[in-house]
């Protein structure tokens, strides 16, 4: 049996990372993750492009826009939605995850969810950098991953 696996390189991949202004105390971190990661991975600082919209909501049509212009082997959303008392984060993850997933699918390149899902705010400070990790690094590496493994496809 012949095993296809991927490396965990960043040396001459070009991502796209777009996160949420929306709860910066959270998404800011995550970006450093994304950051912090790709460069320990041997990439290129100027092969990290980032771009900023409002709140997560806007994520997708960003990602699908910036898949769109072929510069990219993958994009990364990195946002944090944090449950309240109406159903409000539920709505917007759900469509948030299914929007990146088909603009995966359409263009044919990683697009991962970093986006981070909390039931409340100590649980999203976990999941930016504490006890879960960092979201946004988790994203990086399964990008690079993914984007090696499609290569080697």
């Amino acid at each position: 049996m012949r095993e296809i696996t991927g490396a965990l390189s960043a040396k001459g991949i070009r991502l796209a990372v777009v996160v949420s202004r929306f709860n910066s105390f959270l998404t800011e971190q995550l970006v450093k993750g994304a950051e912090d990661c790709f460069l320990r991975h041997g990439g290129d600082a100027e092969a990290l492009d980032l771009v900023r919209v409002p709140g997560a909501n806007e994520i997708p049509v960003v990602a699908d826009k910036l898949a769109d212009t072929g510069k990219y082997q993958a994009v990364i959303a990195l946002g944090a939605v944090i449950q309240g008392a109406t159903p409000h984060a539920d709505l917007i993850n759900g469509t948030v995850a299914r929007a990146l997933s088909q603009i995966a699918l359409r263009h044919g390149i990683p697009v991962l969810n970093g986006v981070i899902a909390a039931q409340d705010l100590q649980q999203a400070i976990e999941r930016a950098g504490t006890k879960q990790g960092n979201k946004g690094w988790d994203a990086v590496m399964a990008a690079l991953e993914t984007v090696a493994v499609l290569s080697a496809i």
